[in-house]
């Protein structure tokens, strides 16, 4: 059974206690993806679960998403986030955990990421942090809009592109999370709930 490639997941969280972490990070330093080819502009990130040992080294190593990797560990700026912290969790273990920030005027130009398909065993879960209505995100050409505090699964495997069109910063907390029991319930409730 092939899922949508996107669902509002039947979970919530509190949009003034994630903007609340994100100010409580205003000091640490954003990393700029290091996919140039794949952006326009400023489209950067902060680790807050990386891969297990990279912690003091390189941030591009903290950012990367390898598929390969299977162990993972809560960076320090994590303990600074308990909102961002309780919502990576409540998928079931996660592997990467990112902020991710696009700034205004710039643009994810449409790629996939194949890797990144449920029915493949990794989800993608998108927690908008802020945004502004000028934010266009769309998967397989058709936009997603997506409020603070709502969680959301895309198929990134699919064509998929951001812009931000607004006059402040989009940020998302970024989760990429195995396929467990969890997160399955979740996705078969929500595809009840849409009547899909």
């Amino acid at each position: 059974m092939a899922f949508p490639d996107r669902l509002k997941l039947p979970v919530a969280f509190d949009p003034a206690g994630l903007a609340a972490d994100l100010a409580a990070l205003a000091a640490a330093p954003w990393t700029p993806h290091f996919v140039e080819q794949n952006y326009a502009g400023d489209w950067s990130a902060i680790a807050l679960r990386a891969p297990k040992g990279t912690a003091g080294q390189h941030p591009i190593r903290q950012i990367y998403s390898d598929p390969s990797i299977t162990e993972f560990e809560d960076t320090p700026l994590m303990d600074a986030c308990p909102h961002l912290r309780a919502a990576a969790r409540a998928f079931g273990p996660p592997h990467a955990v990112r902020l991710m920030r696009l700034t205004p005027g710039s643009v994810i130009k449409e790629h996939t990421d194949h890797d990144l398909a449920a029915e493949d065993g990794m989800a993608r879960i998108h927690v908008p942090v802020a945004t502004n209505p000028g934010v266009v995100f769309e998967v397989n050409r058709r936009r997603v809009d997506m409020a603070p505090g709502e969680a959301w699964y895309l198929r990134l495997a699919d064509p998929h592109r951001v812009a931000n069109r607004g006059a402040s910063d989009r940020v998302h907390l970024v989760i990429d999370a195995p396929l467990n029991a969890t997160l399955e319930a979740l996705m078969w409730q929500a595809m009840a709930e849409a009547g899909a």
